[in-house]
């Protein structure tokens, strides 16, 4: 049972830590979004990608990205890949160690099992050498040591996977803002370099 309790406090504190680094994110895209379309609206590219540069939210990464691609390609498609590509660098980190719950969930299930069989291997050799008046209770003794193995190995199996469920759900809510954060402020550049190309062809 010692390495169960291993697992589940190694799975406990991966889940802690992500939830707080998720939470942050969250926040952190909030403010930066409020931030940035004020600037977009007044078309203040140097102020976004500055942000991109030395802020820690990821939307101001991928808003920046746009930006600087919008300078040397006005097309809406090369600046909405180049807002793609940032999203695709901003998903590991949102996604690290949050598929260790899993893996850890499963081993800990598993280390039931193990110690359940262990537990059982050494029940009857034990009851085989006893004495014939304590056998039963004997067997029934560490059956039921064996059985708690089990027990606990499922205890910590369950919100260990319970945490990987909501830790998925919360990052697919974020990368999910992140794409509409970048469609939003996409719309508002393409619009800008659009109007722009036209007064530069006139």
């Amino acid at each position: 049972m010692y390495p169960i309790a291993v697992v589940l406090v190694i799975g406990l504190a991966i889940a802690v830590e992500r939830w707080m680094f998720l939470t942050y994110a969250k926040q952190s895209n909030k403010r930066a979004y409020n931030q940035i379309m004020p600037l977009l609206k007044k078309k203040d590219y140097a102020s976004i990608v500055k942000m991109g540069q030395n802020g820690g939210a990821p939307v101001s990464r991928i808003i920046a990205a746009g930006v600087v691609r919008m300078a040397e390609s006005p097309r809406r498609d090369d600046i909405e890949l180049a807002m793609e590509e940032g999203v695709l660098e901003a998903m590991p980190r949102l996604e690290k160690r949050t598929n260790y719950l899993a893996t850890l969930a499963n081993i800990a299930t598993l280390l039931g099992l193990l110690g359940t069989i262990i537990g059982l291997i050494a029940a009857f050799t034990a009851v085989a050498n006893a004495d014939p008046t304590e056998k039963a209770s004997l067997l029934s003794q560490s059956i039921s040591v064996a059985m708690n193995t089990t027990a606990f190995g499922l205890i910590s199996a369950i919100p260990l996977l319970l945490a990987h469920a909501v830790l998925q759900t919360k990052t697919t809510e974020i990368v999910d803002s992140l794409e509409m954060a970048g469609v939003k402020c996409l719309n508002v550049i393409s619009g800008g370099s659009v109007s722009k190309t036209r007064n530069v062809d006139r």
